[in-house]
């Protein structure tokens, strides 16, 4: 069972005619549909279940300059900003607290991959630095064993992801959007071979352009148009505890990752370790994802599970009058993966000896949209005219949310991106571009 969410009240009239649909009422589509109606456009956003229903309320929280990719700091910078601003603008709380983040050295091999990203990341600016001694043990208090190193970012923070993007989806029904959950949509609409309309299940949306934003599920709503979109889901597991007093700054290392919350408890889950389901996309797509998961092999596990049967027995083509996918499971929920948690609460048991006596209140998991090169895809689809597509964060997506639903609005529009959306184009696997893979750290 999945964490509570705040609940917002949808609209209940199915409109006849917008200018965009925004598919997906994760952080990205929130926060896209937000943008766009804060600019005075017309904007309908369709979410199957209801919003932040899957991996946006399910993820650690973090809003993280650290450890990222070079790809992605333009946008991460520019979602940061947003992040500081948006309670402000939104009339709500995100839980956003600027507390820094950590990654912890456990080998001079890791000492010297941080430093080399601090090289990469010194002309952004950010803060970034190397800790030690005394200042490294001040960051981790109450700590039963001292580390020599860190990269610490302060400036970097964390919100609360049950709270984040339904007070953005509220934020943009007050700017005028219209919210309709639950609605999946079954599919688009061509004329021209352009966008002209998308299909839900509660009826046609006239529409001038589409914004695809359906996380782990956008893979398999392009295969019914036709689309090859490279994308496998990994399943991450996730523990809370009851408020206990403890280190404020989110931190990083192998066999741990944790944050303090809002409401004075710990996401705790494991630092490195995830599973990942065996389904049909798994050899359909294992030559653009081999290099990945050759790198990543020593950490992942290869399971079979409820998602591997579902996948082999889904339609991935489909009318658009008949029942979808997408209405037959509404919500991927699955069970956490009971090792990995225990994993991780014996360590932070180790490190922490004040939460011995803590409770676990709660425990879940969710799947995670991953790319062949753990970078998302943000842009138009070349092949179909008024269809722009913002999926595959790869675990990155929920701090970079603002910033990515922006410029997902901005490329459906055609105004003025906020960075370069060039890194994030949806052909770099099938143009001839080298596939560069994200970083490790």
């Amino acid at each position: 069972m999945g964490p509570y969410v705040d609940s917002i009240l949808p609209d209940p009239a199915l409109p006849a005619r917008t200018g965009i649909v925004v598919i997906g009422g994760g952080i990205i589509g929130a926060s896209a549909a937000w943008h766009l109606a804060r600019r005075g456009l017309a904007v309908v956003l369709c979410e199957k279940a209801y919003i932040a229903c899957e991996q946006s309320s399910r993820n650690w929280g973090w809003c993280r300059q650290a450890g990222r990719d070079p790809r992605e700091m333009p946008l991460i910078i520019e979602s940061l900003r947003q992040w500081r601003e948006l309670d402000g603008l939104l009339g709500s709380s995100t839980g956003f607290r600027s507390c820094g983040v950590m990654y912890v050295a456990e080998s001079q091999s890791d000492e010297a991959h941080f430093a080399q990203w601090l090289a990469m990341a010194q002309p952004y600016d950010i803060g970034a630095r190397l800790v030690h001694g005394a200042e490294l043990q001040a960051l981790m208090p109450g700590a039963s064993r001292a580390f020599r190193t860190a990269l610490h970012v302060p400036g970097d923070g964390c919100a609360e992801p049950q709270r984040a993007a339904p007070a953005i989806a509220r934020a943009a029904q007050a700017a005028g959007a219209t919210v309709l959950a639950p609605c999946a949509v079954r599919g688009l609409e061509l004329a021209a071979g352009r966008v002209c309309g998308v299909v839900t299940e509660r009826g046609r949306i006239a529409c001038e352009a589409v914004i695809l934003a359906g996380g782990a599920w956008t893979s398999l709503f392009c295969a019914n148009l036709g689309l090859e979109l490279p994308q496998l889901k990994v399943l991450a597991s996730v523990l809370r505890t009851a408020p206990v007093a403890g280190p404020d700054v989110c931190t990083w290392m192998s066999d741990l990752g944790y944050r303090r919350r809002q409401d004075g408890g710990y996401t705790i889950a494991r630092g490195s370790g995830h599973v990942i389901p065996l389904v049909p996309d798994s050899l359909r797509f294992l030559r653009p994802f081999w290099p990945t998961v050759r790198r990543e092999l020593p950490t992942l596990k290869p399971r079979l599970n409820e998602l591997s049967w579902f996948e082999l027995t889904r339609a991935r083509r489909w009318a658009l009058d008949a029942q979808t996918p997408f209405e037959r499971l509404r919500v991927l929920d699955p069970p956490p993966d009971a090792a990995l948690n225990a994993d991780a609460w014996q360590a932070m048991k180790r490190l922490y000896p004040a939460f011995r006596e803590v409770a676990i209140v709660q425990q879940w998991a969710g799947y995670i949209d991953v790319t062949p090169d753990v970078i998302p895809y943000i842009g138009p689809v070349a092949s179909l005219p008024g269809l722009t597509v913002a999926t595959g964060f790869s675990g990155h997506g929920f701090g970079i949310g603002p910033g990515a639903g922006r410029l997902a609005a901005e490329l459906a529009t055609g105004a003025t991106p906020v960075v370069d959306p060039t890194p994030f184009r949806l052909g770099r696997f099938s143009d001839g571009s080298p596939l560069v893979l994200g970083t490790d750290i």
